[in-house]
């Protein structure tokens, strides 16, 4: 069977989504969609709207045949990172393709890797800015063009990733449709990702209503609460309070005695809000923070993340009857171990950042995340696609 791949988040899964896979199977051709899916964290470093369990089902019931989670090292990652790891597990599950948004889909992205090889390795003339700043200089003087927006970042960042890395998948960008990335308001059918989850926040179901499917809309409405570092500051605070700096330092993406301002602005603060006001600074943005916050809280270390990304893993969360017909078909040419079911071993080997990120994940849920937990199972006929 012929299978495309799509890099998601679904947080939540809400109708561009489906306009997305629906264009995707469309463009390819594809018997198959496969989804790699960030866990119960994303890769601004927040907890998710639902957990992984709910988005991969509403995935499901909505067309894609198989769901297979991002690991924590590559979900909670900038660009670059993200996007390598996402296309090295695609490609290792035989995808021919692979469909993203992009906000200019018709832009030459091959010739923008070419320019940045060759700015790379030009002695940087302007030390007092960052190199992101002075590589959009360079597009905007050249293309006049400036790489700014999520979606045209990741599909830059994909098309570097298969250049670099020589994958055989062709790369499909789609045009966004309706609303962009950081858009608050709800105007029609197709809302960002960000108005919905402010929606929620606020209660507005009847406006929520029309941008979401059903199987969303029933576990939106059944949250409690929504999850937030606001509701996490408390275990964070504590953790940086108690830790001596010198562990601190040891943390993921710890740097430049950031471990001290950090440890300054928990004494400080009681509320998530002031603290990330005091730690932040122009060098360091919100996301990166919020990614090495999470670190902070699973304690994890330099050695602790580079050896999880050296082993990838497939932890497959759950799949349809074609889905579950594909993986038969593929598992023998996986390098990377398929997973279908974490034990108390894989919790403290390969998924052991996982199942911590898991366990701080269930102050929002009583839902165990990952140990013992089977994949979902969902039966569709081949009429009903």
């Amino acid at each position: 069977m012929k299978a495309v791949g799509l890099v998601v988040e679904y947080n939540p899964f809400h109708n561009g989504h489906c306009y997305h896979l629906q264009q995707a199977r469309k463009l390819t051709g594809a018997d198959v969609v496969i989804a790699v899916m960030s866990g119960n964290f994303t890769q601004r470093g927040e907890p998710t709207i639902v957990d992984k369990w709910q988005r991969a089902e509403a995935a499901l019931v909505n067309g894609v045949d198989l769901v297979v989670e991002l690991p924590l090292v590559t979900a909670a990652e900038p660009a670059d990172r993200f996007a390598a790891g996402a296309l090295r597990l695609l490609a290792d599950l035989q995808v021919d393709s692979v469909v993203f948004g992009a906000e200019h889909p018709q832009w030459d992205f091959e010739r923008m890797v070419a320019m940045e090889d060759r700015f790379s390795n030009e002695q940087f003339k302007q030390f007092d800015q960052t190199y992101a700043t002075q590589f959009n200089s360079q597009l905007h003087e050249q293309l006049g063009i400036s790489l700014i927006e999520p979606n045209d970042i990741l599909a830059f960042s994909y098309t570097k990733a298969k250049l670099k890395n020589d994958l055989d998948i062709n790369l499909i960008p789609l045009a966004r449709r309706n609303s962009q990335y950081h858009d608050r308001t709800i105007t029609g059918k197709i809302a960002s990702a960000s108005a919905i989850r402010h929606a929620v926040q606020e209660r507005q179901w009847d406006r929520l209503k029309k941008t979401v499917p059903n199987k969303t809309f029933q576990q939106l409405q059944t949250q409690s609460r929504v999850p937030s570092w606001e509701s996490l500051y408390p275990i964070l605070r504590n953790e940086l309070i108690q830790a001596p700096s010198s562990r601190l330092a040891n943390i993921y993406q710890m740097s430049e005695g950031l471990e001290n301002r950090l440890k300054r602005a928990a004494q400080h603060h009681l509320t998530f809000t002031e603290f990330i006001k005091e730690a932040k600074t122009k060098r360091y943005t919100y996301a990166h923070l919020s990614r090495l916050l999470l670190y902070v809280v699973l304690q994890a270390t330099d050695g602790q993340v580079n050896t999880a990304i050296q082993n990838p893993y497939h932890h497959v969360l759950g799949f349809t009857s074609r889905g579950r017909q594909y993986l038969h078909d593929v598992k023998k040419q996986l390098e990377y171990p398929l997973i279908v079911k974490v034990d108390q071993t894989l919790n403290g080997g390969r998924l052991y950042l996982d199942y911590r990120a898991g366990k701080l994940y269930q102050n929002f849920t009583s839902v165990e995340q990952d140990l013992k937990h089977s994949p979902l199972r969902l039966e569709v006929s081949s009429k009903s696609r």
